[in-house]
């Protein structure tokens, strides 16, 4: 690796922490992306502009006022009252996009790590749903145990109340003493 990309290299847990779930995909916000680029917000946005045939709606969107305001209260903050537009959120192709367009050896290098944390973002998905495959299917079968468990209860609970409910039978012709010899 070169000197320059070992000091560039930003933390994963920073750049995670500014993906966040709107509309069902995972994105990222044009303020947080100019500034891991090291770029201004509108700067970013021209060069999208520019090329905007690269970004459909599935690689690009931006807010609506509602997300917006929920995208702040979630965030515990206001830091972006002070813009006139909506902002843009990028999906993962959609950053992926954004390195043809900003070609700043930076932009490249951020967009390699982003790159990379979502694909564990992705992995980290993929394993809690095996993890709650797995545990359905524990549930699935203990349930069907807990239904075999109280069949076999139960069985046992009419062989009690057979066995309780037997008449002692005297068998005729044979008398016993405790004095009987052989």
């Amino acid at each position: 690796m070169a000197e320059g990309t070992r000091k560039l290299a930003l933390p994963d847990e920073i750049i995670a922490s500014k993906i966040y779930f709107i509309r069902d995909k995972k994105v990222m916000l044009d303020e947080d992306l100019a500034e891991l680029y090291g770029v201004t917000t509108g700067n970013l946005n021209k060069a999208v502009k520019r090329n905007i045939s690269r970004f459909p709606d599935d690689f690009m969107f931006q807010f609506t006022k509602a997300e917006f305001e929920i995208l702040i209260y979630q965030i515990g903050t206001s830091s972006w009252g002070g813009r006139r537009k909506l902002p843009y959120a990028f999906t993962e192709q959609g950053v992926a996009m954004l390195s043809g367009v900003l070609n700043s050896e930076r932009a490249i290098m951020v967009n390699i790590q982003i790159m990379r944390v979502f694909t564990k973002i992705r992995e980290i998905l993929m394993d809690n749903m095996s993890i709650r495959l797995e545990i359905e299917e524990i549930k699935r079968k203990l349930t069907n145990q807990d239904k075999n468990i109280e069949l076999v209860f139960s069985y046992l609970d009419e062989l009690i109340e057979k066995h309780d409910t037997r008449i002692p039978v005297k068998v005729k012709g044979f008398k016993s003493s405790g004095n009987d010899k052989h």
